[in-house]
């Protein structure tokens, strides 16, 4: 009332208040109707001339249109490539099979499908690889397509924080006996192993005990679903009275109507489970049968995103596929199959096939530069040197930019040039291609040109990089190493000093201790407000790079090892923001001088969902056979608490040899 701006502002506010603030539309939702939309509804166009309802989403329900969302999976994409593939080596083969290969024709109780899931080689499968995922399909060993729909049903904070997915695993292992309140539940509940996982079955439960109709049946998984008290209440005395009247016990019916009320709330639908564990089964099916032309696919569609390519080229070589470097000759703008083996015809330890690197994966090569070098191969052959590159392929589309990328890359390698030379040669044979591409377009060719194109010029002859040059432009040119990485002579000791990976910080709770392995790939000094060094490094795994706060207190002491490229050993805490994963920095040690030490102690990492008694007495005779003078600890993985670390006894001490953490 005393200030007039006050006043002003609270007037507008008035007005203001209750507003619609914008329009917003849903990504994926379609509504559909049976006459014209505006029969039913006002419309409105957005700025973008896209139609939109003007009443949202619940307002559409409540008027009786139906709101479809379709999504769209990049997956998808990466099926139909892998398929085509699949068909093209076929098509291709000696005596082929003129029959094409269907993914939807694909059997459900494949066993070598099942085979993989349970090893946890999970890495590049729909919705199942991620390291919690990955260690509970590890634990839950998939055999049919049904416990496929349930792990996705289940892989969610409510059933992994309440122990349902405990209970679920315990009783398909059968460490706990399965159990039916009534004998009406056992056809609805035994694919679940007794366990109430899905919507659909609480709506199941409710027809066959209580006589309710679908619509009905619908509207209690609802209620259950929102936990609210009243309709709860509400919605009880029906379905006791129902459950009377096909002559349930009352007491029963009361036990199971609040034992589905406890599980409604975690309950997921069946039908969306299903649709993405079709698209999970496939996509598992292909890497167990097709693994060449599946990686390939899954690569090319992950090629702008450097962190998936490291992980997937690192997953490829684990599984006996070869990467060959890119190629001026052979690659294509994607990556390619060169050769692939069916996996039960391989010898053990031996090649399934190898994929070629794709152009387009090279910093710097548009689609513009690989379409002219794709056109100039085909139509004036294979090119036989950098020189002979120069002058086939079109320099208004293949510039020097595009150029030095390649030979960084190793595309070259197989012309018969070494890399260094080449770089030195560079300009001298892009002004004598450049010069040849002048004459040929004007059509102004003497008798010797033909002899000049034969006559090559003499490259500089200097000395080859050094591995750790050639590995840093590779990294440059493509964002990651390709024909080595730093850290390969030490992966054994990785595994045995490091507790994390960068791929495996994303299941690991914010807040956390981790040991990280890795080479510093970039490093910002920095200067504190109170005038105090500190440094942010890019730390470098086999799996992709993390940043890594290095405070004043910390670098006081460890500053000379932030200057070496040798492995280093970083234990922080794990800070997670919207930004990315960030390690704060509380021990810095050097690779070599933690080994020369040895260790003092073993921590064994135990994923606690699932556990049973008999995988510890596994782990108990496994460090009984290698008794020594080591302590050992389990840390215990629980999705919900914090980490709990158990000392295994005095008594059982171990040697931690090689042996022993194989």
């Amino acid at each position: 009332k005393k200030d007039p701006r006050m006043a002003e502002l609270l007037e507008i506010a008035r007005h203001l208040e209750g507003q619609v603030r914008h329009a917003s539309k849903h990504a994926a939702g379609v509504v559909i109707s049976q006459e014209p939309l505006t029969e039913y509804l006002p419309l409105f166009k957005t700025p973008k001339d896209e139609i939109t309802t003007q009443f949202d989403m619940k307002g559409v329900e409540k008027i009786g249109l139906v709101k479809f969302d379709f999504l769209g999976l990049r997956t998808l994409t990466v099926i139909h490539k892998a398929v085509e593939t699949i068909n093209l080596r076929l098509s291709r083969a000696p005596l082929a099979n003129k029959e094409q290969f269907d993914v939807s024709r694909i059997p459900f109780d494949d066993a070598k499908t099942y085979e993989l899931l349970s090893r946890g080689e999970t890495a590049g499968i729909f919705q199942l690889e991620s390291s919690g995922m990955r260690d509970i399909v590890i634990k839950m060993k998939p055999q049919c397509f049904e416990d496929i729909i349930a792990l996705l049903a289940l892989y969610r904070p409510g059933p992994l924080s309440s122990g349902m997915v405990d209970d679920f695993i315990k009783r398909k292992k059968g460490a706990v006996k399965i159990t039916y309140e009534l004998p009406q539940l056992e056809s609805i509940l035994k694919d679940t192993y007794g366990v109430i996982v899905y919507q659909e079955q609480v709506m199941q439960i409710a027809r066959t005990l209580a006589g309710y109709s679908l619509g009905g049946a619908d509207l209690l998984r609802r209620a259950m679903g929102k936990k609210d008290p009243e309709v709860m209440a509400r919605e009880k005395v029906p379905f006791l009275k129902g459950a009377e009247k096909l002559g349930v016990n009352p007491r029963k019916a009361e036990a199971i109507f609040d034992l589905m009320a406890k599980f409604a709330e975690y309950g997921f639908n069946k039908s969306h489970s299903a649709a993405y564990a079709l698209v999970s089964y496939q996509t598992a099916y292909l890497k167990a049968h097709y693994p060449v032309e599946y990686m390939a696919a899954l690569l090319t569609s992950e090629v702008q995103d450097t962190d998936k390519v490291v992980k997937y080229i690192h997953e490829v070589r684990q599984m006996g596929i070869t990467i060959l470097l890119p190629d001026v000759n052979q690659s294509m703008g994607d990556f390619t199959v060169m050769e692939a083996h069916d996996r039960e015809n391989v010898e053990p330890g031996s090649t399934i096939g190898s994929l070629r690197f794709g152009l387009a994966a090279v910093r710097n090569v548009g689609l513009s530069a690989i379409e002219a070098i794709v056109e100039a191969r085909e139509t004036k052959g294979p090119f036989t040197s950098l020189m002979d590159f120069c002058r086939k392929a079109d320099q208004r589309r293949v510039n020097r930019r595009v150029i030095e990328a390649l030979i960084k890359c190793g595309a070259f390698d197989n012309t018969g040039s070494r890399r260094a030379r080449m770089m030195d040669g560079l300009d001298m044979a892009i002004d004598q291609g450049g010069k040849h591409q002048d004459q040929e377009a004007i059509g102004q060719f003497s008798i010797f040109d033909s002899m000049d194109d034969q006559k090559e010029l003499a490259l500089p002859d200097v000395p080859e990089w050094k591995e750790s040059r050639i590995l840093a432009h590779e990294k440059e040119s493509v964002g990651f190493y390709i024909s080595g990485h730093p850290l390969a002579a030490f992966e054994a000791d990785i595994k045995r000093y490091a507790t994390a990976t960068t791929e495996t910080l994303e299941s690991i709770q914010d807040g956390k201790e981790v040991t990280i392995c890795g080479v510093i790939a970039g490093l910002s000094p920095k200067m504190t407000k109170k005038n105090e060094k500190m440094a942010i490094l890019n730390l470098e795994d086999l799996f992709g790079a993390v940043e890594v706060i290095v405070f004043p207190d910390l670098y006081k002491t460890a500053s000379h090892m932030l200057l070496t490229d040798t492995p280093l050993i970083v234990t922080g805490q794990l800070d997670k923001s919207e930004q990315g994963n960030k390690i704060k920095a509380v021990r810095l040690h050097l690779l070599a001088e933690v080994k020369k030490k040895g260790a003092v102690r073993m921590d064994i990492k135990l994923s606690a969902t699932g556990l049973t008694q008999d995988d510890l007495l596994k782990v108990k005779e496994i460090l009984l056979r290698y008794q020594g003078a080591i302590p050992v600890y389990f840390r215990l993985q629980n999705p919900t608490r914090k980490e709990s670390l158990i000392s295994v006894g005095r008594e059982l001490r171990v040697n931690p040899s090689d042996q022993l953490i194989s």
